[in-house]
């Protein structure tokens, strides 16, 4: 598919994609018997982006276009890849930190030389859409994404780090960490592709006292349930991007982490004033399960649930 398609791709995607993201909706690199996969979001329940840490095996093969946007996070290296891609033939060596572009809407040709462990990290178009709408100068439908052959980028390599990192620690339940790192991939992609932001267009607005009381109240009454960046979005009448930098601007930290705080701190009220098993609490407190709630304990207290609770009643 000519560049020229993939830009009618991005200006007229369909209905917005809705669902878990998964494997059969990537290109079709990561179903290559020679990979060994580590881990995925498969079975995580993520909608707004799919991330697969892997060793990847040498391989050749073309391509079809997906509608949503790739990018390959090298782990190490270096290593030759060659991209064939509108009738150019481009080669690199990419090394560790660098990465493999492929916006939706293109197809390829790919060949990789040598074994290569990687992260690829997949954001939806409609995330794009929705970021670029809000934020950006111009016609949000017709941003141009290019593709890029062993780029670096600080920034994006962080946020595809931060979903590994999400994955090696099974995270289940996360799908507000997933909302958030898809829609700061997005943002970094149309900032590279598309220049600076429009102030106009993108000036932040700050969340009012009443739309606080209400976003604690939904917090509060929700902790139970999985809570997305729609859903906190919608709390307070805002559009899930907008709500993200207003959020972060105005608290300094993310959705993610005020919602993980507000768990917490419900667990740590259980664990002092009931006798409830810790099992129960965890499950209560919207974790996954006792283990997924101790590890999260531990990480921002140092200490076991368990043990928490032998401390307050000591």
């Amino acid at each position: 598919m000519a560049g020229g398609e993939n830009q009618k791709l991005l200006r007229h995607g369909g209905k917005p994609e809705t669902g878990s993201f998964d494997v059969r909706q990537t290109h079709g690199i990561l179903w290559r018997s020679e990979h060994q996969i580590e881990q995925s979001s498969d079975r995580l329940g993520w909608s707004s982006l799919y991330v697969s840490k892997q060793y990847e095996n040498p391989y050749a093969d073309f391509y079809t276009p997906v509608r949503d946007h790739m990018v390959i996070l090298h782990l190490d290296g270096p290593v030759e890849v060659e991209r064939r891609l509108n009738g150019s033939v481009d080669r690199a060596m990419i090394g560790p930190g660098a990465m493999f572009t492929m916006p939706g809407g293109f197809d390829f040709w790919v060949r990789l030389t040598k074994p290569l462990h990687s992260i690829h990290f997949y954001v939806r178009d409609s995330i794009l859409r929705e970021v670029a709408a809000d934020a950006w100068a111009g016609d949000p439908a017709h941003i141009e994404l290019r593709p890029s052959l062993g780029d670096t980028d600080p920034v994006m390599s962080s946020i595809i780090r931060a979903a590994g990192h999400a994955l090696s620690n099974e995270e289940l339940g996360s799908e507000l960490l997933a909302d958030y790192l898809a829609r700061a991939l997005a943002s970094r992609l149309i900032s590279k592709n598309a220049g600076r932001p429009a102030e106009a267009r993108s000036a932040t607005t700050a969340l009012d006292p009443a739309q606080q009381r209400r976003l604690r109240a939904f917090v509060a009454t929700h902790l139970a349930f999985p809570i997305g960046l729609a859903d906190l979005a919608a709390s307070v009448g805002m559009t899930p991007t907008r709500f993200a930098r207003s959020f972060k601007r105005d608290t300094g930290t993310t959705p993610y982490h005020y919602v993980l705080t507000a768990r917490l701190e419900r667990a740590k009220t259980m664990l002092r004033t009931t006798n409830m098993p810790i099992a129960e609490i965890a499950v209560a407190c919207g974790f996954s399960h006792q283990e997924h709630l101790t590890r999260m304990f531990g990480r921002e207290t140092g200490i076991t649930p368990a043990a928490y609770r032998r401390s307050v009643h000591s």
